[in-house]
Formats: structure tokens, sequence, C-alpha cells
């Protein structure tokens, strides 16, 4: 017993020192403190932590930089690109209603329209050689698909003869002759086919690419006449209303401003199809005089059986032949 309250002594002593060294409550509550707060406080602390609070959340900035914010900025951005979005349907809209009602008039013939004869004849011109080069793009098609069928019936043939002709010595000989012209015209076909293939990639890209680039100018320039017409009609409407009402005048004047706007519009594009069509006649008698001239070498040398000839062809134009041992590609891989 004498042992037990001499350990409580000493303990009780202990605490006691421990409790002297410690801090005060004030200093307690001047420490920083780090970490979450407890979720739970209990209620005798709350009116302290009230009435001196921790921490304390600072404005950053003057009061003129809370006003705009980033959302703020975002929502004007939208509202501007909104605005701008609009306007531009609202002038299309015009815009297109004055070309349909002006197309409309011109088939009704209750306006006139803008006529450039020389210059719309090259351009029918045109339109009716795509119509006949297409015509010959389709033929030259469907040659070189059936030709291509041609030499791999010759090349399968070819192989039926002399695998015959090891399994067949009585006739050993005849096959092997025919086995051999097989692949003869094989090769030759093979040589041919190239030369066609180089013909319809060429006569393809002058009809879908060269004349199709230069027809692309011409619908603009056929929407910009509709456009400078229905503005140019517009203004003459204008122009004699303004005669009796004086408070048109700003009509007037945006009237002539959307008519000078669309008449330099009208101008570049027809000087453009003017020097496109040009060109398009000197580069499409060039390519089709090279293509012509391929074509006739290489027909008229294959089925006159001149091989030398056919080679000779295919080096002038520098085509490249794939060998007999390749799979022939088809000719919607050219």
């Amino acid at each position: 017993m004498s042992q037990t309250a001499v350990t409580s002594t000493g303990m009780e002593r202990s605490i006691h020192e421990m409790l002297k060294d410690a801090p005060s409550l004030n200093e307690s509550e001047n420490a920083v403190h780090t970490g979450t707060p407890p979720p739970h406080v209990p209620n005798n602390l709350v009116g302290a932590s009230q009435a001196r609070p921790a921490t304390m959340t600072l404005p950053l900035g003057s009061p003129t930089s809370q006003n705009c914010t980033p959302l703020q900025n975002g929502d004007a951005q939208t509202m501007r690109s909104a605005q701008s979005k609009i306007e531009s349907i609202k002038n299309w809209s015009i815009s297109t209603y004055k070309c349909t009602k002006q197309l409309m008039y011109e088939k009704l013939g209750k306006t006139s329209r803008t006529v450039d004869s020389e210059l719309e004849a090259q351009i029918e011109l045109l339109r009716d050689t795509q119509r006949k080069y297409c015509n010959i793009l389709r033929l030259s098609r469907a040659l070189a698909s059936h030709f291509h069928h041609v030499v791999q019936t010759q090349h399968a043939l070819g192989e039926a003869f002399s695998e015959l002709a090891q399994k067949s010595p009585e006739l050993q000989e005849e096959f092997l002759y025919n086995s051999e012209t097989q692949r003869n015209l094989t090769k030759n076909g093979e040589t041919l086919l190239g030369a066609l293939n180089f013909f319809v990639s060429s006569v393809n890209t002058l009809c879908n690419k060269t004349i199709e680039d230069t027809l692309l100018t011409v619908r603009q320039y056929e929407t910009a006449r509709i456009e400078y017409d229905a503005y140019r009609t517009d203004l003459e409407a204008l122009a004699l209303v303004a005669k009796t009402d004086a408070s048109s005048a700003a009509r007037m004047e945006e009237a002539q401003s959307n008519y000078e706007q669309h008449k330099q519009n009208f101008e570049k594009l027809r000087s453009d199809v003017s020097i496109k069509l040009k060109f398009l006649d000197e580069n499409r008698i060039k390519v089709m005089h090279k293509q012509l001239l391929l074509f006739h070498n290489a027909v008229s040398a294959y089925f006159s059986g001149n091989q030398t000839a056919l080679e000779a062809t295919l080096k002038q134009f520098n085509i490249k032949v794939k060998s007999p041992n390749s799979s022939l590609p088809s000719w919607l891989e050219q």
C-alpha cells in the first residue's frame, strides 16, 4: 500500500510540472495551426471561434477588377460572336433573295441580264469538250478493264499448256509452243496495258481536274454575274424612287456601295475566266497531242506483233511496266 501511494504522489507531481511547462490558453490561440479543422466543434468553443477566427480571407485586386470576371469576358465574346453570325445570316438571306428574284425575272423576261456573247460561247464550248472527253475516258477505261482480263486469261492459259506439256509426252511439243505463244502475248499485253493505263490516267486528270478547275471559276463567275445584275436592278429601282422621294438618300447610298462592290467582283472573275480558258486550251492541245500519239503507236505496234516498236513507244513516254511475274494491277489502281 505504501508503495502504491508513493507512486501516485510521483505521478501527480509529474502532471503538475507538465501543466506548468505547457503554454497558456492565450498563447495557444495565437499559434499557427495547419491541416483541416475537425469535423465537429464543441458548443462551448463556438463562441470563441466566432469571436476570434484563426484565418481571414482577404479580397485580391481592386473593386474594379472584381466586376470584370473571366466568365463575364467569355459571355461578351459569345455575344459578339452570336451577333456576327446573325449579321452574316441576315446578309446571306438578303443576297439569296435578290439573286433568286433576279433569276426568276430573267426566266420570265421581266428584267435584263448582262451578256458577254464571246465569253459565253467559249464556256459552252468548254462544257461540250468536257462531255466528249469524259465519253472517251469512259470507253478507254472499259477497254483497259477488258484487256486486263484478256491478259490474265492468256497468262492462265499459258500456265495450263505448260502443265499439260509435262503430263502429255505425246503432245508435249504442241503444248510447249502454244504455251510459249501465250506467254509472249501476255508479256506484250502487259506492255500495252501499261500504255492504256497511262492514257486513261492522263485523260482523267485533264477531264476531272484541269477542266473542272476552270469550270469551278466559271461557276463562280456566273454566280457573280447574277449578284451583279440583282444589285444593279435594285439600284436602278431605287434611282427611280429617289426622284420623287428625297428621304431615300441613305438607301440609295447603300445600294450604290453594294453595286460597286459586286461590279468589281464580277469584272475580276470575268477576267480570271478569260485567262484560264486561254491557258486551258493550250494545255489541252499539248496533253492530248502526246496521249493520242502514245495510244496510236502502242495499239498499232501490239496488234501488228511488233514487240520492238511497242517497247520503244513506252520508253519514249517514260512508262514503266511491271514484270510478268508480278500481279497485274487493276485499271482502278492506276
